[in-house]
């Protein structure tokens, strides 16, 4: 009875740990391009799916979950800011998910 309850057990961690799929969420600079593909990311719009599919995968991940411009205030200390406010640049976060 107690192998059985153990067993059980061990078949429950299991699919559990598969339901939970590994994810990363990455924070680049979004430089133009000419392209427009930096506005697709930084706006979430689907002109961006596959720039930030590339991205994932290029990092060995499977598919990009979401990706979205990020704000300064969003990350502290990370985003660096000049004295004048601005960031000099726009960065986007992409979530990755293996």
């Amino acid at each position: 009875m107690r192998a059985l309850s153990v067993l059980s057990a061990c078949v429950v961690l299991t699919l559990a740990t598969h339901a939970h799929a590994d994810s990363r969420l990455f924070i680049i600079a979004n430089q133009p391009d000419g392209y427009g593909i930096d506005e697709c990311l930084a706006n979430g719009d689907k002109c961006g799916i596959s720039a930030a599919r590339a991205y994932c995968q290029s990092r060995d991940f499977a598919q990009a979950v979401t990706f979205r411009r990020v704000q300064p205030d969003d990350v502290t200390g990370a985003v660096p800011v000049s004295t004048s406010g601005s960031t000099g640049g726009e960065f986007v976060a992409i979530t990755c998910q293996r």
